[in-house]
C-alpha cells in the first residue's frame, strides 16, 4: 500500500513538473512569440488559413469570438449527426455495427462537441471505426475551442483598454497544430509500445486458456486514448473506458494517462501568468485549486484503502482495500486518485467503476464536478474559476468599503449580474434535472424500472451523478443507471449544451466588458489579488456559492447511504 501512495505522489509531482514549462510554451504560442515549432508548423497553419479563407491577423471583439465559436460548433454537430445515424452503410465498419437511433446520436454528438463525452453506448458494439474517428476529431476540436476561448479571456486580462482581443481561428489552429497534435502523437506512441492496439482491422479471433474461441474487438485505440486524455475529453473507445486492458494495459500506461489528462489544465494556469505577466497571481490560483483537489482526493484515497466496513463486519479481510469495481493491476489507492483527478478536471475517463466506490468517495467525485473550478477542463476550467475571482473581488471590495477592482478595471453591476447568473446556472441545471428524474421515477416506477438497479439512496445518487456529470462537461457515470433511453439521452443532451456554452459566454462577456473600460493604475488602496489572503477568500466563495448549494441533494444520496453502512 505504501508503494501505491508513493505512486500517487510521483504522478502528481511529474504532472506539475511538466505543466510549468508547458504553460510557458502555451503562453508563447498564444502570444504570437517565436518558438522552435514555427519553422516546421507555420506552413501547415498557412495551408489551413488558405483553404478556409481565414485572415489570422484580423482582430475580433469578444462578440465576434463567440459567434465564430458557436457557428463552427453548429457545423460540426450536424456532421456528427450525419455520421452517427448512417454508420451502418458508411465505410470503415468491418464489424458491421449498426447506426445510432436519433436520440442516442443527438446525445453523443452534443456530448463530444461540448467536450463532455458522456457515453450512453459501448464503443466496441455501438460504433464503427468511421464513427470512432469522427469522435476522435471532435476531441481535438472541442479541446482546441476551449483553449482558444480561454486565450480570449487571457488577452482581455492583459490589455489595459481595448475592444480587440486577437483572432479566434488563430488561437484555435495554433492550439491544435502546436499543442494538441504533437503531444498526442507522443502519448499515442508510448501507449502503442505498451500494448494498446492501433489497427483498422476488425475483430480478432483468439483461443483462451480453456480452449474456447473468442472474438476480441480492437481498432485505432492508441490514438483515440491519447487525445481523449490530453484534451480532457474522456470518451472511451471501449465500454469500460480506461479500465479496459486494451485502453490501459498496465501501471505504466496508467501513469502516462493520468499525467496526460491533468497536464494542460494545470499548464493553462501558468500560461495565464506568463501572458499577463503576473506569475504570482498564477501561483495563487494554482494554490487554491490544489487545496481543493487535495481536500477531495486525500479522503477518497483513505476511504478506498480502508475498504467497506460492512464487509469487515462479517469477517472478510480487505488487505487491498475496497476492490469492488477496480482493476488489480492498479489497486484501490491509484484508482481513487484517478477518480478524483478525472472528476475535478472534467475528463470523465475512468480506470475503475465509480458506482462501486464507497458512498463518501462518490460524494467527493460529485463535489469535484459540482464545484467545477479546481483545475477544470482545458481552457474552460479557468473560465469557471474566473467567475469565482470576480465574485470574490466584489465581496472583498464591499467588506473594506472600496470600489471592487480586478487588474485595474472596476467591477460594476453589469459584470456582477453576469457572474451570479453563471454561478447559479450550474446548480440549477443539476438540481432541476435530478428533481424531474426523481419525480418521474417515483410516480411511474414500473414504467421506468429499467433506470435503476439500486432504488433508494444509491439510486438517487446515480441520477444525481448523471446530471452533475452532464452539467460539468465531465462524462463519467454511476453506470448502474440505465441511461440509454429517450429521456436520459435528450435531457442530458440539453443540459450539456446549456452547461457548455452559457458558462463560456458569461466569462468572455465579463472579460470583454472589463477590457473596454479605462485602466486604473494600482495604488496603496488597491486590493491585492495575488496573496494567500485573497486566495482563501476565493476558496470561501467557492465553498459557499457552489459546494453548499448541493448539500441537501448530497444528504439525500451518498451521505444517507454512508450511514446505512454503520
Amino acid at each position: 500500500m505504501n508503494t501505491e501512495i508513493l505512486g500517487i505522489i510521483l504522478m502528481f509531482v511529474v504532472t506539475v513538473s511538466l505543466a510549468i514549462p508547458l504553460g510557458r510554451y502555451i503562453g508563447k504560442i498564444l502570444s504570437k512569440e517565436k518558438t522552435l515549432s514555427d519553422k516546421f508548423l507555420n506552413p501547415l497553419d498557412q495551408l489551413f488559413y488558405k483553404l478556409s479563407g481565414i485572415n489570422p491577423e484580423k482582430e475580433m471583439s469578444w462578440k465576434q469570438h463567440l459567434l465564430a465559436l458557436l457557428t463552427i460548433n453548429l457545423v460540426w454537430f450536424l456532421i456528427a449527426m450525419f455520421v452517427l445515424t448512417n454508420m451502418s452503410w458508411l465505410p470503415l465498419n468491418p464489424d458491421n455495427n449498426p447506426s445510432m437511433s436519433g436520440d442516442l446520436a443527438f446525445n453523443t454528438a452534443v456530448s463530444f462537441i461540448t467536450n463532455t463525452n458522456l457515453q450512453h453506448y459501448s464503443g466496441e458494439t455501438g460504433m464503427s471505426y468511421l464513427g470512432q474517428l469522427t469522435l476522435m476529431l471532435w476531441q481535438f476540436i472541442s479541446a482546441g475551442c476551449g483553449i482558444a476561448i480561454a486565450a480570449v479571456v487571457f488577452m482581455a486580462m492583459k490589455e489595459r483598454t481595448t475592444d480587440k482581443l486577437g483572432n479566434f481561428y488563430f488561437y484555435f489552429v495554433r492550439t491544435c497544430t502546436r499543442i494538441l497534435l504533437p503531444i498526442a502523437i507522443v502519448v499515442a506512441s508510448l501507449l502503442a509500445f505498451n500494448g494498446v492496439p492501433m489497427t483498422f482491422e476488425g475483430k480478432d479471433t483468439i483461443t483462451n486458456l480453456q480452449g474456447d474461441q473468442l472474438e476480441v474487438s480492437r481498432g485505432p485505440v492508441a490514438a483515440f486514448v491519447a487525445i481523449k486524455h490530453l484534451g480532457t475529453n474522456g470518451g472511451g473507445f471501449f465500454g469500460p473506458n480506461s479500465a479496459h486492458p486494451f485502453e490501459n494495459p498496465n501501471f505504466t500506461t496508467n501513469i502516462i494517462e493520468i499525467t496526460t489528462q491533468m497536464l494542460i489544465p494545470l499548464a493553462m494556469i501558468f500560461a495565464m501568468g506568463y501572458i499577463i505577466k503576473r506569475r504570482k497571481l498564477a501561483w495563487t490560483i494554482f494554490g487554491v485549486m490544489t487545496l481543493g483537489f487535495l481536500l477531495l482526493m486525500v479522503p477518497t484515497v483513505i476511504s478506498e484503502v480502508h475498504g467497506n466496513p460492512a464487509i469487515s463486519h462479517i469477517g472478510i479481510s480487505q488487505n487491498m482495500g475496497n476492490m469492488e469495481g477496480k482493476e488489480v493491476r492498479f489497486g484501490s489507492a491509484a484508482s481513487a486518485y484517478w477518480s478524483i483527478a478525472t472528476t475535478v478536471i472534467s475528463t470523465g475517463s475512468v480506470n475503475s467503476m465509480h458506482d462501486s466506490f464507497m458512498p463518501l468517495s462518490g460524494m467527493n467525485q460529485m463535489l469535484g464536478m459540482m464545484v467545477n473550478a479546481f483545475y477544470g477542463g482545458v481552457g474552460v476550467g479557468f473560465l469557471n474559476f474566473y467567475i469565482f475571482i470576480i465574485l470574490a473581488v466584489f465581496i472583498s471590495g464591499l467588506m473594506v468599503g472600496r470600489t471592487p477592482e480586478f487588474l485595474g478595471k472596476k467591477i460594476e453591476a453589469k459584470e456582477m449580474k453576469i457572474a451570479m447568473m453563471i454561478a447559479l446556472l450550474h446548480p440549477l441545471l443539476i438540481l432541476a434535472g435530478t428533481a424531474i428524474a426523481s419525480y418521474t421515477y417515483a410516480h411511474h416506477s414500473e414504467t421506468y424500472a429499467s433506470w435503476l438497479n439500486n432504488p433508494g439512496f444509491h439510486g438517487f445518487s446515480e441520477m444525481l451523478y448523471e446530471f452533475t456529470s452532464s452539467s460539468a462537461n465531465n462524462g463519467s457515470g454511476f453506470e448502474g443507471l440505465g441511461d440509454n433511453t429517450p429521456f436520459w439521452n435528450i435531457a442530458c443532451g440539453i443540459i450539456m449544451l446549456m452547461a457548455r456554452y452559457l458558462p463560456i459566454i458569461g466569462p468572455v462577456a465579463i472579460a470583454g466588458s472589463l477590457a473596454a473600460k479605462k485602466y486604473i493604475p494600482e495604488s496603496a488602496g488597491t486590493l491585492k489579488t495575488d496573496t494567500p489572503t485573497f486566495g482563501l477568500m476565493v476558496f470561501a466563495v467557492i465553498a459557499i456559492v457552489a459546494a453548499l448549494s448541493f448539500f441537501p441533494a448530497l444528504a439525500l444520496g451518498p451521505i444517507a447511504e454512508y450511514f446505512t453502512l454503520k
